[in-house]
């Protein structure tokens, strides 16, 4: 078993590696340069001998991704039997995505109207959409959802040159600062949106933002509706008077009554429990190019509130009182002016855990709606709660439009009193020991979770045209070996090849 699994790992990371020959990098990452901006192949077409269309938008994204997981191939309802090497489990999964993106859009002076559809399918994954892991499903699986369904539809009204203040209402992606709380999660098949109203206010000294919105719950073969009990509001502000620094500074409110937790049960975005959650920070980032080589990010955030732990047996002593921070900062190092560009950077990232989960206070810190694959691993094994995380980076430029990069990242948790949550942000196992036989509450174990090593190789084809290939090994390290020292453990391996049509 393991040397046909080694086998067909290798094979897929030539195929990985040989993709660099004919590609770029995913949308949502950006490691490669592209050839030149293009609004897309059909808009450069209509824009040609007519400068009138320019005020259109018409066109489509085509994405499809293969991926391939050894021993973690169930990151989302069934990520206990990651690294798991117990008889009978079978954690190894493979599948193909597909998602299509029509487009049509208009832009007048005070006006912008915009209508984007969604197609996402996917083949042989094991994971059924209703979140229950089988080997032998055949079934669509949580990144599908089709055939046809409105991923947005907004109105903007107001022109910044002419008035400060301008309305967003409609559905809609909502995108803040590097997305690690608040993203639109293109890497996913889905990907994430709201219905939401957006007032904007925007002057010479700041912009602000204020939203109140609905998340979104795909719901395959179905019209998409807002989950109607899960409630997200804020205010997001950004200036750049503080000199070569870019700052934000938000308010975040998440309220979801029990209610949230039905509908759209098969969707990967249902919230698990109720809560009050409210979050407050803020980022600084280095200004473009105001720092020499140098660049650097900053961000803390704080929370408070309520927070409804369905782990608990007990039902009178699940409501408890939520107090939890994360944190981050990061630097980089560019050398621009060598042939390669080669660019070094490392970064901590810090999310608090329980120590008590039946305390009365919830200390594990709310990741609401991240694009968490950008930053704790491509492999997708941890979100930003209850960790900590250490990554180095480095990339190189061989090529004006050919990226290659590779990264480090170690993995510990902040409290082993407290779970190691999935990219999803769910607890792996419950709230009580398992004395070796899966993931749980295990404070004798190991802090050390693991290391993860990932490469990736990208290369701007065409303007309309992005390739990408990329191989991640996880390597476990006290904390998974201790929680399955009685069923055994094994490393992970997880591969993707990906292309990207711009129409």
């Amino acid at each position: 078993m393991t040397n046909r699994k080694s086998r067909r790992t290798a094979a897929l990371l030539t195929a990985a590696t040989t993709s660099v020959i004919f590609g770029a990098p995913a949308l949502d990452l950006g490691v490669s340069t592209p050839l030149r901006p293009t609004p897309g192949y059909f808009n450069e077409v209509l824009r040609t001998d007519n400068p009138s269309a320019a005020a259109w938008n018409v066109g489509a994204n085509y994405r499809v991704r293969y991926e391939q997981k050894e021993n973690g191939g169930f990151t989302g309802a069934g990520s206990g039997a990651d690294f798991s090497a117990k008889a009978g489990v079978d954690n190894d999964n493979s599948y193909l995505l597909q998602k299509v993106l029509p487009r049509v859009g208009y832009t007048g002076q005070w006006i912008e109207v915009f209508v984007q559809g969604r197609h996402s399918s996917s083949a042989g994954d094991e994971r059924p959409s209703t979140g229950v892991v089988s080997p032998t499903n055949s079934g669509s699986g949580p990144d599908s959802d089709g055939p046809m369904d409105i991923q947005q539809a907004y109105v903007t009204l107001g022109n910044h040159k002419e008035f400060p203040v301008s309305l967003k209402v409609g559905r809609q992606e909502l995108n803040y600062g590097d997305e690690r709380l608040v993203g639109a999660f293109v890497w996913n098949n889905l990907g994430r949106v709201f219905d939401a109203a957006k007032v904007r206010w925007q002057t010479p000294w700041f912009a602000a933002e204020a939203f109140t919105s609905k998340l979104v719950l795909p719901d395959d073969n179905n019209f998409n509706l807002w989950n109607d009990y899960d409630y997200f509001h804020g205010l997001y502000i950004t200036s750049t008077k503080i000199p070569k620094n870019w700052s934000e500074f938000y308010f975040l409110s998440r309220n979801a009554s029990a209610d949230a937790a039905r509908p759209g049960a098969n969707s990967p975005f249902t919230v698990g429990s109720a809560r009050d959650i409210y979050t407050v920070g803020f980022r600084f980032r280095s200004a473009t190019n105001e720092w020499g080589n140098w660049d650097y990010t900053v961000e803390s955030a704080g929370q408070f509130g309520h927070f409804n732990d369905p782990a608990i047996p007990d039902p009178t002593v699940r409501s408890l009182e939520h107090q939890a921070y994360a944190a981050y900062a990061g630097a980089g190092y560019t050398w621009r002016e060598s042939v390669l560009t080669p660019r070094l950077g490392a970064e901590v990232n810090y999310a608090s855990g329980d120590s008590n989960p039946v305390d009365g206070k919830h200390e594990t810190f709310e990741n609401l709606f991240p694009t968490n694959h950008k930053f704790y691993g491509f492999a997708d094994f941890a979100s930003l709660q209850n960790l900590v995380n250490l990554r180095l980076m480095s990339s190189i430029k061989p090529r004006a439009r050919l990226t290659l990069l590779a990264e480090g990242h170690l993995f510990w948790l902040a409290d082993t009193h407290d779970s190691f949550y999935n990219v999803g942000g769910a607890r792996r196992g419950g709230i009580k020991p398992t004395n070796g036989q899966g993931y749980g509450i295990n404070p004798e174990a190991g802090s050390f979770v693991g290391s993860e090593v990932d490469i990736v190789e990208s290369w701007a084809v065409s303007p309309f045209l992005n390739i990408e290939g990329a191989y991640a090994h996880f390597f476990r390290g006290d904390y998974v070996k201790d929680s399955l020292a009685a069923v055994g453990s094994v490393d992970a391996n997880y591969v993707y090849v990906q292309a990207v049509f711009n129409f």
